[in-house]
């Protein structure tokens, strides 16, 4: 999940205003993860006895979309760091 958040602030310019995409994804993980919907997709995906062993939720575009990312990545612009370097 922190890759696909990570490419997505990147596609949204977060390297132009001076920020490493992993960086930021990282300091703001605890905004993006808190998501309204994700945890409950989250803990249905891992609840689904179909999955195989070793499921990773944050994998599955099945489970936190593309979409669903983008526009909570779009809702937290413009980018900022947590604190100054």
């Amino acid at each position: 999940m922190k890759e696909r958040v990570a490419q997505c602030a990147a596609q949204q310019g977060c390297t132009d205003a001076g920020i490493d995409p992993d960086l930021w994804g990282n300091e703001w993980r605890r905004v993006w993860a808190s998501s309204p919907g994700w945890e409950d997709a989250w803990e249905s995906a891992l609840a689904n006895p179909d999955k195989p062993p070793g499921y990773d939720p944050g994998m599955d575009e099945a489970c936190i979309t593309d979409a669903q990312i983008l526009s909570q990545i779009q809702s937290m612009m413009p980018f900022t760091r947590v604190a100054a370097p």
